[in-house]
């Protein structure tokens, strides 16, 4: 946010009730950061105190403080030297604010977009950024900022000149998505899929997919809902929007307004993906006008061509042209962490580091991907061969036994020779590679890097949920050496 007094920023979070406490509020001036990290804070900052489960953020005011923090917003005074912007609850004022900031910046012409879906949200909101970023200032999450927390915290980043707001969000149960579009009303809505994830908090599919359509619910008549017609529980979501439908998709699409799709797929030898993008306006009638353009991606695996469809959707939908959207979407890259990270060891040998978070739609890209990287290295060195570290895909409720089987037995159709599997279900993705000719067992975080043995030519996964903490097999396996 730009700089503002405190004053001005209590008048902001109306009508959520807040105090100032602490000092008079003459000449403090405070921004342009919020944060809820002190070591975070930087001079200006406004230090949101959140109380933890373990920690209570009010006993790091002082320090924020003392790193140049301005104010903080909590729900008491502490020992910190600065105002304090009082409220009953410091998530509600947290998202007070960012509330209000939106509100602000769009109605300056601010365009703000969200992205919701069982798997790939992270992917598609990091590519649907560098796109925007082509147009304009563009503020989009850092990793996977999506909950009720890092969706304001996010927001509380646009300023006077920022162009987009782009925002990932997630829902764990019904009410979660209106609940952060409320606090950032969209003029532009993605839905990329509906599956398993966090079924077992949700109690089935069809709760998850009536939570996912909460986010162009509440769209306004010339707002965007980017739908992805290729899953029928999304296509379904056309019924309860009031905005205009972008329909994206590799299959039939409906006619509409906007359509988005891909043709000519080929992969090279990384499972990056190229392909001719099309966007036809007002299909189905005489009206229709198609234009097309290529695009090379730089991200792995054949369901990023999915992704990028979306993200075009979007960026279209925004007012971006479709050879500019082609074009940045050709320069994006990998930006979050732990997802699809592909890297190359010393000696040859490919690992897939995607051990940020899992459920059985991102396990089944992950391990497809493996093995579209396996086929290409055998066209030269027949030899090579497809290991797999799979961890835990949590939450998934009373599904869990099964869903973890299925995991082992896709695994092994698609050729995965050697699977070191970790967690509760463990023994349950060794029990899906039953009758097939793989190396399965049950290990442990610590023992798995030990037990991988891979020849210069082979292909490594490294998946599981972000509980389980894989990220430390693959780094170990990596030796943190790349060329």
């Amino acid at each position: 946010m730009r700089q503002r007094t405190v004053t001005e920023l209590i008048d902001l979070m109306e009508p959520e009730p807040a105090e100032l406490f602490g000092h008079d509020a003459e000449g403090i001036v405070v921004g342009p950061d919020v944060v809820i990290d002190n070591r975070a804070a930087t001079p200006g900052a406004v230090f949101v105190a959140i109380p933890g489960e373990r920690v209570d953020g009010h006993r790091f005011a002082a320090a924020a403080a003392e790193a140049g923090a301005c104010a903080v917003l909590g729900t008491y005074v502490t020992d910190a030297d600065v105002p304090h912007v009082l409220c009953a609850d410091t998530v509600r004022g947290l998202s007070a604010l960012a509330r209000g900031l939106v509100r602000e910046q769009r109605a300056r012409g601010m365009l703000s977009l969200g992205v919701t879906g069982s798997s790939g949200k992270t992917s598609t909101k990091d590519l649907l950024a560098q796109v925007l970023e082509s147009a304009g200032p563009t503020v989009a999450p850092v990793g996977s900022q999506n909950n009720e927390i890092g969706v304001p915290l996010t927001a509380c980043r646009i300023d006077d000149d920022t162009r987009f707001l782009v925002s990932e969000m997630g829902a764990r149960g019904a009410g979660h998505l209106s609940w952060l579009t409320s606090l950032v009303p969209l003029d532009v809505a993605v839905v990329l899929n509906v599956g398993h994830a966090h079924i077992g908090e949700f109690g089935g599919i069809e709760q998850v997919a009536a939570a996912k359509s909460e986010l162009v619910a509440d769209l306004a008549e010339d707002g965007w809902a980017v739908l992805n017609a290729d899953d029928p529980l999304v296509r379904a979501m056309a019924a309860p929007t009031r905005g205009r439908i972008a329909w994206v998709g590799e299959g039939e699409l409906p006619a509409g307004e906007l359509t988005v799709t891909a043709q000519d797929v080929v992969l090279d030898a990384l499972s990056r993906a190229s392909f001719r993008l099309v966007v036809t306006r007002d299909a189905g009638t005489e009206r229709a006008r198609t234009e097309t353009a290529p695009v090379t991606l730089q991200v792995i695996g054949r369901h990023s061509v999915g992704n990028a469809l979306s993200a075009a959707g979007a960026a279209v939908a925004a007012g971006l042209g479709v050879a500019q959207v082609a074009d940045a979407l050709s320069g994006a890259v990998a930006r979050s962490a732990w997802r699809m990270a592909l890297a190359e060891r010393t000696d040859g040998a490919l690992v897939l580091n995607d051990s940020y978070n899992a459920n059985p739609d991102s396990m089944a890209a992950a391990l497809r991907t493996v093995a579209e990287l396996l086929g290409a290295r055998r066209a030269q060195h027949p030899e090579a061969k497809a290991v797999a570290v799979l961890g835990d895909m949590l939450e998934l409720g009373d599904e869990s036994p099964e869903l973890h089987r299925q995991v082992g037995r896709l695994a092994a159709e698609l050729g995965i020779q050697e699977i070191h599997a970790i967690g509760d279900f463990a023994g349950q993705i060794v029990e899906g590679t039953a009758g097939f000719d793989v190396v399965a067992a049950v290990t442990t975080r610590e023992r798995a890097a030990g037990l991988v043995d891979l020849g210069p030519h082979d292909v490594l996964l490294v998946k599981g949920s972000r509980g389980v903490g894989l990220e430390t097999v693959a780094d170990e396996l990596m030796g943190k050496v790349t060329r």
